[in-house]
């Protein structure tokens, strides 16, 4: 993840890969301070060198010096940070993923796969989502300034030396009309063609126990002309129901969503669309609950084992068979 506005608050300096970042999860311990990009780069270098291991980047947050005016339909304290990218802060847009390439190659990293937005469908990503007067009525206005970044992304990439790709989506699983969102299958319909067809994968966030829009999805895709694209679940997991809320009903609870994980994942292992998942997190983000690991470190959640049982050593290669039962132990 590059969080644009914490490496380069001005326009005058490029970003700072070396900035000092306070910590995972909102500076909570045990996690210590590092070296920002830079330090992610020489981590993603030696596990790469074991084998094994993919590069992906999503980038996200619009430095104040570069985030369009506030405009349609907006929610109260709606920041800067929180709108996307003007037309004339692309090229700044351009050097930042020049700079992340640059940085990578030095310390030894391949970054293969880049997304050039999270969750544009979602206004703490993409504000505003809908034009004024404020209401589920009307149009999205969200995907175009979405596909203005995915272009730039494309041709910074295709600029540099090495393979890369570029991915789209990484849209959050809205369904229903809100006058502050986006559905996916509005956003999805709303780009072009030529912009979807060209890409790596589709990439979605799906959770356990919400709603399914795997067939919505593929169904857009395919009238597009691009239905044989794969798709991967880039942000999944189990735990509290909503956004910052505490996860309830203890032990029970915590293997419910283990063996809900299992289930998923072998549903999507045995559907050809689907080649990648990836959880959403390793630590427990208070915000965001659905970790592997208490937020303390101190205690696994049981879908932790489930998750072990899928990757890396358990499972090398794509081809090799699913587990054949929940491990939450």
């Amino acid at each position: 993840m590059i969080y644009w506005p914490a490496i380069q608050p001005s326009a005058g300096a490029p970003a700072n890969l070396d900035a000092i970042n306070g910590g995972c999860l909102r500076d909570k311990m045990p996690c210590a301070a590092y070296a920002g990009v830079r330090d992610q780069l020489r981590a993603l270098a030696a596990r790469q060198k074991e084998g094994g291991w993919e590069g992906f980047v999503v980038i996200t947050g619009t430095p104040a010096w570069a985030a369009r005016a506030p405009s349609g339909c907006e929610r109260p304290q709606t920041a800067p940070a929180n709108r996307m990218p003007r037309s004339d802060a692309l090229p700044a847009y351009r050097r930042l993923v020049h700079d992340v390439l640059s940085a990578a190659r030095e310390e030894g990293a391949t970054l293969r796969y880049w997304a050039p937005w999270n969750e544009p469908n979602h206004p703490y990503s993409s504000s505003p989502q809908r034009a004024a007067p404020c209401g589920a009525l009307q149009p999205s206005v969200s995907a175009g300034p979405y596909v203005q970044v995915a272009n730039a992304l494309r041709r910074a990439l295709r600029a540099a030396p090495g393979d890369q790709r570029y991915v789209l989506g990484e849209v959050a699983v809205m369904v229903r009309r809100l006058s502050v969102t986006t559905t996916v299958n509005e956003f999805l319909d709303a780009l072009p063609a030529r912009l979807v067809c060209r890409a790596r994968a589709w990439t979605q966030h799906t959770y356990i126990g919400g709603e399914d829009v795997l067939d919505d999805v593929d169904a857009r895709l395919a009238r597009k002309g691009c239905g044989d694209m794969p798709i991967w679940m880039t942000e999944t997991g189990a735990g509290a129901p909503r956004t910052a809320t505490a996860r309830s009903g203890g032990r029970a609870a915590e293997l419910r969503g283990c063996r809900s994980v299992h289930r998923i994942l072998r549903e999507w292992y045995r559907d050809p669309r689907i080649t990648a998942a990836v959880q959403y997190t390793l630590r427990e983000d208070d915000v965001f609950p659905t970790g592997l690991v208490t937020t303390g470190l101190a205690r696994a959640y049981p879908a932790l084992h489930e998750w072990q049982q899928w990757g890396l050593r358990a499972r090398e290669r794509p081809e090799d068979a699913p587990p054949r039962t929940a491990r939450c132990g």
